[in-house]
């Protein structure tokens, strides 16, 4: 695994405004590996849909929330995923010794918005005072994207709400206490993969 560093101004746009983007996070041939086994997993029937949990209980809402999911466990080193892992591991480690953030274990979760309209609206990954997931980091896999095809990720960081375009490559990193979040209807196929990472006290 790879050390990762944060540059200057990503960690003083964390500080101040709660979240932060980067380009060509992996490079455009890991990017389309990731891409070649995120499509596989589709076609071959892995992902269920997305349920929202309410309390205890975790219903199906498809008004709601629209995507297709599957978690990515640990698993061969020499695939795109753990590669993807081992990065997040290294994001992990960075956002603690340079954001202070104090980060443990992460899951990991790909979703695919078909592109029929399907989106999740405004929600927070996390509530403010419980030991849970601090720091969302999102990684796109969506070469050609266009405007034309919606699917936006759209933040609440404070004042003007900010898009940000689902494209092949860009990382998004936010904290999942203070950014609300939604997904804009998606009118083509949308694939993402998703760590949620926990505090070091949490179980």
């Amino acid at each position: 695994m790879h050390p990762l560093s944060l540059r200057d101004e990503e960690v003083q746009a964390l500080g101040e405004h709660g979240w932060f983007t980067r380009e060509n996070f992996l490079g455009e041939s890991e990017a389309r590996a990731l891409l070649v086994e995120a499509r596989a997993c589709v076609e071959a029937g892995r992902l269920r849909p997305a349920g929202i949990r309410r309390g205890a209980d975790l219903t199906l809402d498809r008004v709601t929330r629209g995507d297709f999911i599957t978690w990515v466990e640990p698993g061969e080193a020499d695939t795109a995923f753990g590669r993807l892992r081992d990065t997040y591991t290294a994001l992990g480690d960075a956002l603690s010794a340079e954001a202070y953030l104090g980060l443990g274990r992460f899951d990991l979760q790909l979703a695919w918005y078909p592109g029929g309209g399907e989106r999740y609206a405004r929600h927070a990954d996390a509530f403010p005072g419980q030991s849970n997931r601090r720091v969302t980091a999102i990684y796109y896999l969506n070469p050609e994207w266009t405007p034309e095809h919606g699917g936006l990720l759209r933040l609440y960081p404070g004042g003007e709400p900010v898009d940000v375009e689902p494209r092949l490559d860009r990382l998004v990193v936010f904290l999942s206490e203070r950014i609300e979040h939604e997904v804009l209807p998606a009118r083509a196929p949308r694939l993402a993969l998703t760590a949620w990472f926990y505090g070091r006290d949490a179980g």
